[in-house]
């Protein structure tokens, strides 16, 4: 099933590693080097990844990835509440109950295609989170959200540990995940990049070939007697898994799991990641994930207070004109600076920030000598 990766392969895969890795070090210059910020680069990250093996391989729009997501967040805070703190149980019961999840919606979603599987998806998705809302309510806690308490069981952690006088926080055999230490965000990190390596390797291998080929042309696939439903039935339930992983982490570094994480709105945001930073592309989801949440979380933080201390230079006159001009697009107004982004992006760059990486490549290895290549009179096929 999976490929051999070649040596550019593992050229990305280290620099990528490297990357995640020193990231509180990389990050400072844009004052987003601080543990829950980079948690959420890498969760998100993660949910992008795996978004992006149904999305852009097989070009099947799902705009229900969030369920997959709020099941896994539920899963890892019961088995928090039920059995261990420890978070290798829940991660483990949140690939299991998002893996079945998606299967059951992945068997009556994919009987169509195109609009209409992105339509049933959704469906499912808003079910789920109208019945995480109100109905099971004794499973879910309803709108506030399913918590830890004084009086969970916990049944190992009773076995092995005295219990405290406050509420215990998640750990991986004594080191702390919860709190917003770089222990939970080094065990995001590591997740990301097992994450970002499997992937890898799928993409590489026969089963991504297979699934590129469903994206390029389905039809011709049936018309030669191939079945191509286990195909899509398999990367449709991987990506419910990523999915659900990523709900579990979330779960791991703050033991909450609310309704809000399975609205349409969550599943919207991973098909802007996946768009902004280049579908069909590896690295891709994970930076439109990092700038999507770098908006949300740090350039939402920046005010009039700020501008003006760093238009302090220059004259009153010249000063506050300028400073009202760019208050419109930072703080309250960071959607709007997104917005703004995303439609550049897909106007002079449809194939996302990735698609402007390999022109600047592909420019640098000309050498800048100014030479283009011959253009041919014959008609490209179109892809």
């Amino acid at each position: 099933m999976f490929g051999n990766l070649s040596r550019q392969d593992w050229i990305l895969f280290l620099g990528f590693s490297a990357v995640v890795l020193l990231a509180p070090i990389l990050f400072q210059p844009i004052g987003a080097a601080y543990p829950a910020i980079l948690e959420k680069f890498c969760i998100f990250g993660l949910f992008a990844i795996g978004f992006n093996i149904l999305f852009g391989l097989t070009g099947y729009l799902s705009f229900g990835h969030a369920a997959f997501l709020g099941v896994g967040s539920y899963a890892a805070v019961w088995s928090f509440k039920l059995f261990t703190m420890n978070v290798i149980p829940a991660i483990v019961l949140s690939i299991i109950f998002a893996g079945i999840f998606a299967f059951v919606i992945g068997f009556v979603s994919l009987r169509r295609s195109g609009i209409y599987f992105s339509i049933l998806t959704l469906a499912f998705a808003q079910m789920s989170y109208n019945m995480a809302y109100s109905v099971l309510t004794p499973l879910t806690n309803g709108e506030t959200g399913l918590q830890l308490t004084l009086k969970d069981p916990r049944i190992i952690d009773a076995m092995f540990i005295t219990p405290g006088t406050g509420l215990p926080r998640s750990s991986l055999f004594g080191l702390e995940i919860s709190g917003g230490g770089l222990g939970g965000f080094y065990f995001t990190a590591v997740a990301l990049i097992i994450g970002f390596y499997i992937s890898m390797r799928i993409f590489r291998s026969p089963f991504g070939l297979m699934l590129k080929a469903i994206k390029s042309n389905q039809n011709r696939m049936r018309y030669t007697g191939f079945n191509t439903r286990p195909y899509l039935m398999a990367a449709f339930v991987i990506s419910g898994v990523y999915a659900g992983l990523a709900g579990s982490l979330m779960a791991a570094v703050d033991p909450l799991a609310g309704p809000e994480r399975m609205q349409w709105t969550a599943s919207g945001e991973v098909v802007l990641m996946s768009i902004l930073g280049g579908v069909g592309t590896l690295v891709g989801p994970v930076i439109g994930a990092a700038i999507i949440k770098y908006f949300e979380n740090i350039f939402s933080g920046f005010n009039e207070n700020a501008l003006n201390s760093v238009f302090s230079f220059l004259p009153d006159t010249v000063r506050e004109p300028i400073v009202k001009l760019l208050s419109l697009f930072v703080g309250e107004g960071w959607s709007l600076t997104l917005g703004l982004v995303f439609m550049a992006i897909v106007i002079f760059l449809p194939g996302g920030i990735m698609e402007g990486v390999r022109l600047l490549t592909s420019l640098f290895k000309k050498g800048g000598n100014g030479n283009k290549p011959a253009v041919s009179g014959q008609t490209q096929p179109a892809e």
